[in-house]
């Protein structure tokens, strides 16, 4: 049994006042809160445990070394991956496809070549690609959701042609929720040889994955917004992908032999490894996986598609409230705009002073902004210990707004 109750009291933050009122968190599409079972690893991996990895033969390093790549074997089970030396750490979804963009992309694409990708991406899923762009004469082809929000997978098929060398899509939007059909576009992209690259900050979040089921080539995750700390992340990438690359940075770790005339590099993935990592945080993102798939995926995800459903309603009820993406099973995230002038800044404000957290603002996704025709929205998303009573406390300040700026 879910007990949504019993689930925040691991989450100290969640017992705080803001403004003298409960804190209700909806920010978690930007950054989830961190239960005490994690902000305990962190603290000991400093406190107790901590030391450099690998090359250590002393106590503390071999204890932290094996934490370490302990983290490996977890994310490879939290993604569904046959195999942990597919799982590359980095320190989150960012530095996961800019790793992609300069080890795989960069090397193998030319002037005109193409790469895919919907309207909805986050920057960390377009800048990359920008680069390309600017510094190669990559081109960019871009493929709209509709009216609803939603992104039929056959458009992005259609826009392969023989120059396509990549589709890099999200598989839930951070701003409308929209969940992506990544299987489908991944079938149809495996017939033509085209390689995907998916973006899981938020897919990861809110339902379980299995990237072998997926048929996908790159998964990018990020620590932060899976309940883990900052600084921490990793991204999958396909062994045969692994081979196609070359290293993004180098230094140590991800070598294994340096002289004056040459280098060996290291196998993956300590091969796309370089340097310090960040040690505690890796562990900790362990930490935070294992007490996810504790309260199992299944189970997370039934709670937050009852929380939408009832947020949905919620909100649909208030005729002066603009809801950006409608589409059936999108996760618990919900964008808006209150009729007239009222800017997404002051709505926002105006919900803190009631303790509501939302993010107000374009939300790293500007060509997404441009296609709704909104400079910038609310966004109040939803995590494992939210609960319908927060929904109305929610609904209870946009009234108040409302109310104010009418």
């Amino acid at each position: 049994m879910y007990d949504v109750q019993k689930i925040r009291e691991d989450f100290p933050i969640l017992a705080r006042e803001v403004n003298g009122k409960p804190l209700v968190y909806l920010d978690n599409g930007a950054s989830a809160q961190k239960p005490q079972v994690v902000i305990d690893a962190v603290t000991r991996g400093y406190a107790e445990e901590y030391s450099n990895v690998h090359r250590g033969l002393h106590y503390l390093s071999n204890l932290a070394t094996e934490k370490y790549e302990g983290v490996r074997g977890t994310i490879a089970r939290f993604l569904g991956a046959k195999d942990e030396e597919e799982v590359v750490f980095t320190n989150g979804s960012t530095m996961g496809i800019n790793l992609v963009a300069y080890g795989w992309a960069m090397p193998r694409m030319q002037a005109g070549d193409e790469i895919i990708l919907s309207v909805m991406e986050h920057h960390a899923n377009i800048v990359p690609w920008h680069f390309l762009r600017e510094r190669q004469g990559v081109v960019i082809k871009w493929v709209d959701v509709d009216a609803s929000g939603a992104l039929d997978p056959q458009a992005v098929l259609d826009a392969i042609t023989p120059k396509t060398k990549l589709i890099a899509v999200t598989q839930v939007s951070n701003v409308l929720g929209t969940v992506v059909d990544i299987k489908a576009i991944s079938a149809g992209a495996r017939e033509k040889g085209v390689p995907v690259l998916v973006d899981g900050s938020q897919g990861a979040v809110h339902m379980p994955v299995n990237v072998e089921e997926l048929g996908c080539d790159f998964y990018a995750i990020t620590g932060h917004k899976l309940y883990g700390p900052s600084g921490s992340g990793a991204i999958w990438i396909r062994k045969d992908r692994q081979a196609e690359m070359q290293p993004f940075m180098g230094g140590g770790d991800m070598i294994r032999e340096v002289h004056k005339d040459g280098i060996t590099y290291a196998e993956p993935p300590m091969k796309f490894e370089a340097g310090t990592p960040g040690i505690v945080q890796q562990i900790g993102l362990g930490v935070a996986l294992e007490y996810m798939m504790g309260l199992g995926m299944e189970n997370i995800a039934a709670h937050e598609a009852k929380l939408a459903k009832y947020a949905a309603s919620k909100l649909q009820g208030l005729n002066w409230l603009n809801v950006q993406g409608t589409t059936p099973g999108k996760a618990a995230i919900f964008s808006f705009t209150l009729d007239g002038a009222a800017h997404a800044h002051d709505i926002s404000t105006i919900l803190d002073k009631k303790g509501v957290a939302v993010r107000a603002g374009h939300h790293c996704a500007g060509p997404l902004m441009d296609h709704l025709g909104v400079s910038a929205t609310c966004r109040a998303s939803f995590g494992l210990y939210n609960t319908e009573a927060e929904v109305d406390t929610l609904v209870e300040a946009l009234e108040l707004a409302h109310e104010l700026f009418a």
